[in-house]
């Protein structure tokens, strides 16, 4: 059962409908501990001054930003808190869009809204309205201390929303040299024709179960066939350890 990692309330003008996020997305990447190759022990990483080689206790890091090549401004946790964004429980639209305005190349995570159960009637109208107008909302929340850009789009029966990148997050294209000579370069219409037809060979429906992350899986089952062959031999050597045991009781 998915938890609620956020409570509070869509605003627009004077209305307000509670909800609660969720995230949409489960990660599924395999992670990997660093171990001692000779015993297999975990290894620790520890916090140490490169200088003196002292490992440093928690309670004397502080934050620095680095300004250039080892020069750093130091900036205290309570300078940090005094600037943090207001700590509300809002989701505040501030403008309704159409959906296609809106490059995908901002949108960064996926999260369901859902209505409390005594707020599912202004949840579902707000769904709908926003259905007919076929609009998309954008808004603003702070959330674990961080303000966001986000869209909220209708989705089936659902609202979604999408944490945003701002625009001075987006790389400009035009830092890309390769791209340059796109624009200028020719084609004919017979190229462009032969490639719409092959485009057309390929056309199909977007269906997401078709597609599997093939790597992950292979990882995946490497590890559980060695992790099977270790437990079997670690069956084996023990079985071997009593007969050696038994034998030596009874000799």
């Amino acid at each position: 059962m998915p938890r609620a990692i956020w409570s509070g309330a869509i605003s627009f003008g004077l209305v307000n409908i509670p909800v609660k996020l969720y995230s949409a997305v489960s990660r599924k990447t395999v992670r990997f501990n660093q171990l001692d190759g000779r015993d297999g022990t975990r290894i620790q990483q520890k916090r140490v001054n490169p200088q003196t080689g002292e490992e440093v206790p928690y309670e004397r890091l502080v934050k620095g930003y680095e300004i250039s090549p080892e020069r750093y401004v130091v900036v205290e946790p309570q300078e940090l808190e005094a600037i943090e964004p207001r700590k509300t429980h809002m989701i505040e639209i501030e403008d309704f869009v159409e959906l296609d305005e809106i490059d995908p190349i901002y949108y960064d995570s996926g999260y369901y809204l859902a209505p409390d159960h005594a707020t599912v009637k202004p949840y579902a109208l707000l769904l709908r309205a926003m259905q007919e107008a076929d609009k998309v909302g954008i808004a603003r929340f702070v959330m674990r201390g961080k303000e966001y850009l986000c869209a909220i789009r209708p989705q089936d029966d659902k609202l979604v929303l999408n944490t945003m990148l701002y625009a001075d997050e987006v790389r400009d294209a035009t830092e890309i040299q390769e791209l340059d000579d796109v624009a200028d370069t020719a084609v004919s219409d017979k190229e462009v024709e032969m490639a719409a037809q092959l485009i057309a060979s390929l056309d199909a429906e977007f269906d997401p179960e078709s597609f599997h992350d093939s790597y992950r899986e292979k990882v995946m089952d490497l590890i559980e066939r060695k992790a099977a062959g270790g437990m079997q031999l670690e069956d084996n050597l023990r079985r071997l350890a009593n007969r050696v045991r038994y034998r030596g009781a009874t000799s």
